[in-house]
C-alpha cells in the first residue's frame, strides 16, 4: 500500500464526528477506493479535556499552529461559522494544505479569494457539502454541466425552513406551533434566525451564483424575505388558487444582468420543486444543451454531509495528495450586476384586510392599473362583522416590484385597505383560481 494520507479535522461536533466514526468504520474501503490508507492525525477542538465518542484523545489539540506541523495532506475544516474558520483555512491552504469544507458562510462571503489562495499554492479547495448537504451539486456544476451556458438555478436549500413550510401546509397550522415543533425536533436551533430569515439560503445562493454563471454575488444584494409573516390562511389560499408555499432561492440572468432572490414563493403544485417537501432539499438547473434538471435529497444533517465531506476527501486522496496531476486555476469571477428588487417583474400573490364596504375592489383596482399592475384573479372569503373586516387575496399579472408595492402603499395610506398582509411572488402556472366577490 502506497504512503497514507493524513487528515485533519477542525471541529469535532456532529458532522466532524460523523467523518471520524465514518473513516474508522470504513477504513478498508476507503482506503481501496483511494488506494491507501486514510489516517486522522489531528483534530482541533475547543476543550481538549473532553471526551470523544470514536476520537482517540491524543489526536485532540487545541492549537491551530501546532495542527499544521503535523505531518497532514488534507485538512478537514467543520466548524462553522466565519471566525476562525476563515483564518484558519486561508493558512492551511498556503501552508501547501489541501482543505475540504462544509461552511457555506467562509464560502459566500471569502470564497473567491480562498480558491485563489488555493491556487497560488498548488493546492485544491473542495466544498461539496457547502450547499444541499448529500446533494452533490457543486461538482456536476464544475464539472458534468460546464459546457452548458446556465440561465436559471431554483432551489430548496434550507431543511428548517421546508419542514416548517410542508407542515403548515399539510396541517394548516401557524408558524409559531411549527417553529416550536422544529425545536422539539432538533430541526431548528433555539435561535433560528439564520434559517426562518432566509440567511442560510442566501448564503448558498450566493455560492451557487458563482459556479452557475460565474459571478459574484453579495449577500446584501440578494432580495431577502424570510417565512415569519406566514400563516396558516395562506396556505389555505394559495392550495385553492392551484399553489403551494415554498422558500425558494432563484437567480437567474435577465439581459446580462442577475435576479437574485430568496423569498417565500407561491410554487404550482405541477412544479417538480413543489412535491420536495419534509427536511429535504433540491436544486433545480436550467441551461441550454441539457434543458431542466433537479437534484434532490437530504440537505442537512451528520450523516448526508459526512457523505459530501468525505467524497471530496477521497478524491483529493486518489488524484491529488500524492500527483503530479496539473491543477487547474478556477477563473476570476466577475462581480454581479444584480437587478434591484423593485424591477423584478413576476407574477404576485397579494392577502390584504379590507374595509367590508362597497367600492374596495375597484379602488384597489385602480391604484393598481395607475402602475401597470392588473388583476389575475381574487378571492374573498366571507367578512369579520364584528372587525367589519374581510380578507381579499389578489393575484396579479406580470408586473415590476417597485410599481406593486407604490400601489399597495398608496391604498394603505389612504384608507382603502386596513392592512397589507403578504406579498408574494408566484412561479410556475396554476389551472384553478377564481374571481369572486367582484361587486365589493
Amino acid at each position: 500500500m502506497p504512503e497514507a494520507v493524513g487528515i485533519a479535522i477542525l471541529g469535532a461536533g456532529n458532522v466532524g464526528g460523523g467523518v471520524v466514526t465514518a473513516l474508522r468504520d470504513a477504513s478498508k474501503r476507503y482506503a481501496r477506493l483511494a488506494g491507501r490508507d486514510l489516517e486522522i492525525r489531528s483534530v482541533l477542538v475547543r476543550d481538549a479535556s473532553r471526551e470523544r465518542v470514536g476520537v482517540d484523545s491524543s489526536l485532540l489539540t487545541t492549537d491551530f499552529d501546532r495542527l499544521l506541523n503535523v505531518d497532514v495532506q488534507i485538512v478537514v475544516e467543520l466548524m462553522g461559522g466565519e471566525d476562525p474558520a476563515h483564518e484558519y483555512m486561508r493558512h492551511a491552504l498556503e501552508a501547501g494544505k489541501h482543505v475540504v469544507t462544509a461552511n457555506k458562510e467562509v464560502m459566500a462571503k471569502h470564497g473567491s479569494e480562498l480558491l485563489g489562495v488555493a491556487a497560488a499554492h498548488g493546492v485544491r479547495l473542495f466544498y461539496e457539502a457547502s450547499v444541499g448537504g448529500g446533494i452533490p451539486i457543486i461538482s456536476p456544476l464544475s464539472r458534468d454541466l460546464l459546457a452548458n451556458e446556465i440561465t436559471a438555478v431554483t432551489a430548496i436549500i434550507n431543511g428548517t425552513t421546508n419542514f416548517m413550510l410542508t407542515a403548515m401546509a399539510n396541517d394548516g397550522v401557524d408558524y409559531d406551533e411549527v417553529l416550536a415543533e422544529a425545536q422539539r425536533l432538533g430541526y431548528a436551533e433555539p435561535d433560528p434566525t439564520a434559517d426562518v430569515e432566509g440567511i442560510d439560503a442566501a448564503y448558498k445562493l450566493a455560492i451557487l451564483c458563482g459556479l452557475a454563471f460565474g459571478l459574484e454575488v453579495s449577500l446584501e444584494a440578494i432580495d431577502r424575505e424570510g417565512i415569519s409573516g406566514l400563516t396558516a390562511n395562506d396556505f389555505t389560499y394559495a392550495d385553492e388558487l392551484g399553489y403551494t408555499i415554498k422558500l425558494l432561492a432563484t437567480g437567474r440572468l435577465e439581459n446580462g444582468n442577475l435576479v437574485a432572490s430568496v423569498r417565500p414563493t407561491l410554487l404550482a403544485h405541477s412544479e417538480p420543486l413543489a412535491k420536495v417537501d419534509g427536511v429535504l432539499n433540491a436544486v433545480q438547473i436550467e441551461g441550454d444543451l441539457v434543458g431542466r434538471v433537479l437534484f434532490e435529497g437530504p440537505g442537512a444533517g451528520a450523516a448526508p454531509t459526512a457523505s459530501a465531506v468525505l467524497a471530496d476527501v477521497l478524491e483529493l486522496a486518489r488524484d491529488y495528495v500524492f500527483t503530479d496531476r496539473a491543477l487547474t486555476v478556477p477563473a476570476a469571477l466577475s462581480v454581479a450586476s444584480v437587478l434591484p428588487a423593485e424591477v423584478h417583474r413576476s407574477r404576485s400573490y397579494i392577502r390584504l384586510t379590507v374595509p367590508d364596504r362597497p367600492g374596495v375592489l375597484a379602488q384597489i383596482a385602480g391604484a393598481l392599473g395607475e402602475r401597470d399592475v392588473s388583476i389575475a384573479s381574487m378571492i374573498q372569503l366571507e367578512a369579520d362583522e364584528s372587525a367589519g373586516t374581510a380578507d381579499l387575496v389578489l393575484t396579479t399579472h406580470e408586473a415590476e416590484g417597485g410599481a406593486l408595492r407604490a400601489a399597495l402603499d398608496h391604498v394603505e395610506r389612504a384608507g382603502v385597505v386596513q392592512r397589507v398582509g403578504n406579498v408574494l411572488p408566484i412561479a410556475g402556472a396554476a389551472n384553478s383560481g377564481s374571481m369572486s366577490g367582484a361587486g365589493r
